[in-house]
């Protein structure tokens, strides 16, 4: 009885986007109510150390969540306001006028480097958007991101498995070779789905075949290399980089002339130095990412001295909740795009008033964010997130192993996050080896990463990776059906495309795919031996 109630909170929000068509930010406040009840009523919890842990959700998902989802979102318009959008649309175009690998390219191996260097999200919003703005499908476009996000997820953010790590006291570089290796056969397959997508369905891989399958190769070799060498925080920025310069070349050398998946736009000649300009924002991410991050101590060490910590929750074991002001990818973003805006030669008034316009537009994103993560909040500290994870190794006994992937996507369907999916059952993953097999050090290895591995499969169906995608993806629609003059009744069809409960139906079948295949390959051990 206490399994079912904890799985209340999720069932509603299954039923309420997928079936009963809710707006997402309504049936995500009504599963933050959900949940609260049942923690205070049949947990018999303490209502206000419930509701100081709600509070901590608020605080997490503010800052840093929302703050890197509408930097990112606010750069993607300013870019489109300034019209450096146009110019990078042309750039894209002279490298291929093949729909399939202009996908490729944005969703696979941009939206890679997204996930590598900052996450949160942004590895759907910016990609997404970019893909609507030069024209495709906004659905394909959203779908197409949030599967090529199910892999590099792991590895998001300068090397999440690091936090994962220091939780469970594994070796970071075993672990993340580990995470490699189940990841390997995803890693190639799913830029054929990405294809598939974009083209509706296996024929679309007709001429593209070679080039898709070195596009997955080209992170699945790198990744493994990577963290077998060097680690897990270089592992996925290296390998997009890798990825989109393999799609680049092949676009070259393996011409497609296919009329059906022509990408449709004006040529014209881009010089370098109009190239540069256009992508100054998406350039400055890049290097005040890299230069702040962990992987430049001189300069991330006092950057992130500059927080401050307040308790919050009041429950046990409670510690308080760290605001890091500066050293943190939202602020980064922000700079990037404002000085990107600047060189652009907008005012900063515009730049002020694209903001007003990017807050405006995501004002039901951030209710329904803000209350995915006080649901997870609640469902962790009341004990339901742990019960749900207690009574699946109960019920699979030795068959765990191939529910083990299940656990990591449960733990990022619900918060969104690929760390907060590691924080919440990495522990349960060493906890469970030493049930099947007291002292197998291996096993505790091989299912901890088999967690972490999986939590972009939960996160590409998450509530909130898919407000992400459509507080990202609206507005480039908005502006693409102005631009381009379509009909009302065109227009309002778009938009009934990328409501939730499309999405989920969409995107379910992906997932329930990709986290078989994870459990086979688990269970089967597959690619242990090569650790």
């Amino acid at each position: 009885m206490t399994i079912a109630l904890a799985l209340l909170p999720i069932l509603w929000l299954i039923v309420a986007l997928a079936v009963l068509k809710v707006p997402a930010w309504k049936a995500c406040l009504a599963a933050a109510i959900i949940s609260f009840i049942i923690a205070v009523v049949p947990y018999g919890k303490d209502s206000a150390i419930m509701l100081s842990g709600a509070l901590e959700g608020v605080a997490l998902a503010v800052w840093p969540i929302l703050l890197v989802i509408t930097a990112a979102i606010f750069a993607y318009n300013l870019v489109v306001h300034t019209k450096a959008m146009e110019t990078i649309k042309a750039m894209l175009s002279s490298v291929t006028s093949d729909m399939r690998l202009l996908a490729l390219l944005l969703a696979w191996g941009f939206g890679g480097f997204m996930e590598g260097m900052a996450g949160f999200g942004t590895a759907v919003a910016i990609p997404a958007a970019m893909m609507v703005g030069v024209g495709f499908d906004p659905l394909k476009s959203i779908l197409a991101c949030l599967v090529a996000n199910s892999v590099p997820t792991t590895f998001g953010s300068i090397g999440i498995p690091t936090t994962l790590a220091s939780l469970t006291g594994l070796d970071l570089n075993l672990l993340g070779t580990s995470i490699a290796l189940q990841l390997f056969i995803l890693n190639v397959v799913t830029p054929f789905f990405v294809v598939m997508i974009i083209g509706g369905g296996v024929k679309a891989l007709k001429g593209v075949f070679l080039t898709t399958l070195i596009s997955g190769l080209a992170l699945a070799i790198p990744e493994l290399f990577i963290n077998k060498v060097a680690g897990p925080e270089l592992s996925v920025i290296v390998s997009s980089i890798v990825m989109m310069a393999s799609i680049g070349i092949c676009a070259k050398v393996l011409p497609t002339n296919n009329p059906e998946y022509q990408f449709k736009s004006e040529t014209q000649k881009i010089s370098g130095g109009e190239g540069f300009v256009a992508a100054m924002p998406f350039i400055l991410i890049f290097v005040l990412l890299l230069l702040t991050s962990k992987l430049v101590p001189a300069i991330n060490g006092p950057l992130s001295a500059i927080k401050t910590s307040v308790p919050i929750y009041a429950g046990p074991g409670a510690k308080p909740y760290t605001f890091v002001w500066i050293a943190t990818p939202g602020i980064m973003i922000f700079l990037s795009a404002f000085i990107g805006g600047a060189v652009q030669k907008a005012g900063f008034g515009e730049m002020l008033g694209v903001l007003g316009k990017t807050f405006n537009g995501l004002k039901f994103t951030y209710i329904t964010i803000i209350s995915v993560v006080v649901t997870a909040k609640i469902m962790t500290y009341s004990g339901m997130t742990a019960n749900i994870a207690d009574g699946l190794v109960a019920a699979t006994g030795t068959l765990y192993p191939a529910f083990a992937p299940l656990i990591g996507a449960l733990g990022s369907f619900l918060t969104g996050s690929g760390t907060n999916s590691n924080v919440l059952f990495g522990p349960l993953q060493t906890a469970a080896a030493q049930k099947l097999i007291p002292g197998d050090g291996e096993l505790a290895l091989w299912l901890t990463a088999a967690s972490s591995a999986a939590t972009g499969i939960g996160k590409m169906f998450s509530p909130q990776s898919i407000a992400i995608a459509i507080g990202a993806v609206a507005p480039a629609l908005d502006e693409y059906v102005k631009e381009n003059k379509i009909d009302a009744a065109k227009a309002k069809e778009l938009h009934d495309s990328i409501e939730p409960s499309s999405i989920m139906r969409h995107i379910f079948k992906y997932f329930l795919l990709y986290v078989i295949v994870a459990g086979i390959i688990c269970y089967l051990n597959i690619g242990q031996g090569i650790i």
